[in-house]
């Protein structure tokens, strides 16, 4: 792998024992602890496995060395998958962390930028502690126990989530291109010094490896003592539950229909869906019913103005959102029943007050003193009522800007402030909507209504799932049920691969994104005519490791 993965492992271990255990760092200091010790007994892996957890939300160079104070680990590339696609619309310039220059696709298409080689790091980060984790669980000298088979479930869950983040980013999708040819990412099992990977495999290879890695863990589980119960801490550990999502993501991305639902009913398994109340508290907290996995964000870890609330949160007290406050696209808002409450967290007549909205209709026209809104045709007063009342109902003031289409559904859990919140990475209701689109890929009208029918039925007080009575119907709601119900949870980039889908901000009335600020990303042909959705693999990695060469680059 890369020239500083050989020096991953020890500063991780440190990283992992300081947070985790100050009695361990009584007898033994940071610097001196070796793989031996930090793999003596179950407690100490633990510990490593604590430090996977912590390591998915903390500031990258905290984790590994070449790390960039840029980018808090999952805090960017959850949402990135929604701010590269333009589900999460940017209202004005605004480049805080290079949020703008990923969403005018600059970045992921640029061999040489930081944001993928970081991304390709953390990745493989992960993957090398898994590794030392399996490889050692595997030798046969440590006891077989309910201890040990859980945190080799976690281990092997990690590592599948690792390598399906990285082949669904930087190869082709599976269901766009022959998997069997088209190269995918290296593979690694080392857990010892040179950590040297293997060149390329093949997107069905790396494919087989989540799937062996993730049967592996549904066996660990099944042995294992279970998530320890208590608080939205106790969501931050792997189980189960979350083995089962990760191979229904892993089926449906690959059009394995029946795995993926089968494998979605399971893991949605005591995650019952929230409440209205709940969906509009603002998805802060792993404590919501749905939630299977999440991150707990520790207080004393929290990563500030790098944090996914600071990049997507229109609550959030940081410039990147003050200045810059993020819409949804105006066609998905327009086509939300009003019975369907999640229509409500999108305020489409918020009062555009920022003078540098990039659709120039913001603030106060400099010779009138009028709004330039055209939804308050100059109407002052009312412009600013309704500002009050936005301000008062979501906790903001008017340092922060607003915008038509503005979202409220990610909210701070101390609104106007820069506090940290919970990273929310797999829900029940992911989970209703794969079933739901794989039985209906399979012909099975009546299975994808029934799975359709709970979440629209919770949602929607008028939901009718009877209406949706053939293929392309069902599926056109299921897009639309993704759209509304995942919005800005970061899966419209693997979305849109599935299915094949370009962007367009333009068609239909146009989304509300401003083609001068979006640049190329305003319209893009779809993932299977068009190379640009390929991440570059780091220009750093191509020059380090001896099993890649330039030919290798992603074209």
């Amino acid at each position: 792998m890369l020239r500083n993965i050989k020096f991953m492992l020890i500063v991780f271990l440190g990283i992992t024992i300081t947070s985790c255990d100050d009695d361990f760092l009584e007898t033994t200091p940071t610097d001196a602890i070796s793989a031996t010790d930090a793999l003596a007994n179950e407690e100490n892996m633990q510990l490593i496995l604590n430090g996977i957890h912590r390591g998915l939300y903390s500031q990258s160079q905290t984790v590994f060395p070449g790390g960039n104070s840029t980018w808090a680990n999952n805090h960017f590339w959850l949402p990135m998958g929604d701010n590269l696609t333009g589900g999460l619309i940017h209202s004005a310039n605004a480049n805080n962390l290079g949020w703008r220059s990923v969403m005018q696709w600059n970045t992921h298409t640029d061999q040489t930028s930081g944001m993928n080689e970081v991304f390709w790091y953390h990745r493989y980060n992960i993957i090398l502690h898994a590794n030392l984790l399996i490889n050692r669980g595997n030798e046969g000298t440590l006891t077989e126990t309910p201890e040990l088979s859980e945190i080799l479930g976690q281990a092997y869950t990690y590592r599948a989530y690792a390598y399906l983040s990285l082949v669904q980013h930087f190869a082709k999708g599976y269901l766009i291109a022959d998997p069997s040819t088209e190269p995918g990412v290296p593979l690694l099992f080392s857990s010892e010094s040179p950590f040297t990977s293997a060149g390329r495999s093949t997107v069905q290879e790396i494919y087989d490896q989540i799937e062996s890695d993730l049967n592996e863990a549904i066996t660990a589980f099944e042995n294992g003592t279970g998530r320890p119960s208590g608080g939205p801490e106790t969501k931050s550990q792997l189980n189960i539950n979350v083995a089962y999502g990760l191979l229904a993501r892993t089926a449906l991305s690959k059009g394995d229909w029946q795995t993926a639902a089968d494998a979605a009913v399971k893991a949605r398994e005591g995650f019952p869906l929230m409440s209205e109340d709940d969906w509009k508290s603002g998805f802060n907290s792993n404590e919501l019913s749905e939630v299977i996995w999440g991150s707990n964000v520790i207080d004393a870890e929290t990563t500030f103005f790098r944090s996914y609330f600071y990049l997507a949160s229109n609550t959030f007290n940081g410039s990147q959102i003050r200045n810059n406050p993020k819409i949804a696209d105006r066609r998905l808002v327009d086509a939300i029943p009003d019975s369907d409450y999640r229509k409500d967290v999108f305020i489409v007549e918020a009062p555009n007050t920022n003078s540098s909205a990039a659709n120039n209709e913001g603030g106060l026209d400099p010779d009138t003193g009028l709004p330039r809104d055209p939804n308050y045709a100059g109407d002052l007063e009312a412009y600013n009522e309704r500002r009050a009342e936005i301000n008062a109902q979501y906790g903001i003031n008017n340092n922060f800007n607003q915008h038509p289409y503005m979202h409220f559904k990610l909210k701070n859990a101390n609104p106007g402030s820069i506090d940290p919140d919970d990273i929310i990475y797999m829900r029940s209701s992911e989970m209703y909507l794969i079933e739901a689109e794989a039985k209906a890929m399979m012909g099975d009208i009546t299975g994808a209504q029934n799975a359709l029918r709970p979440l629209g039925e919770e949602r929607d007080s008028a939901y009718n799932v009877s209406a949706f009575s053939t293929v392309e119907l069902l599926m056109d709601q299921i897009k639309f049920q993704r759209g509304v119900e995942l919005w800005g949870e970061g899966f419209g980039y693997t979305d849109k691969i599935r299915w094949d889908e370009g962007i367009d901000h333009s068609t239909d009335g146009g989304s509300g994104a401003s083609e001068v600020l979006y640049q190329a990303a305003f319209k893009q042909d779809k993932p299977s005519v068009n190379n640009r959705w390929v991440f570059k693999i780091p220009q750093a990695e191509i020059d380090a490791n001896p099993n890649l060469t330039p030919a290798d680059q992603n074209k």
